[in-house]
């Protein structure tokens, strides 16, 4: 495809990074309101381990908007 290898590694990174980030699992709470995401949960560290970002920041704001 005539893409360098470097620059596909990158790619295949963020794929399966988003990849990951499809099959968490996120838990709503009774208020309907907030959720939750299990700090124990594999696809989560995977996902920041792929991607390099902190892993309690990133429990964080994916079940808050601000």
């Amino acid at each position: 495809v005539g893409v360098k290898e470097s620059h596909q590694m990158t790619i295949f990174r963020i794929i399966g990074a988003i990849l990951h980030l499809g099959n968490l699992e996120i838990q709503g709470e009774r208020d309907g309101e907030t959720c939750s995401v299990s700090s124990e949960d594999e696809h989560l560290r995977s996902f920041c381990v792929l991607l390099g970002v902190e892993h309690s920041q990133m429990q964080h704001w994916l079940c808050h908007r601000k």
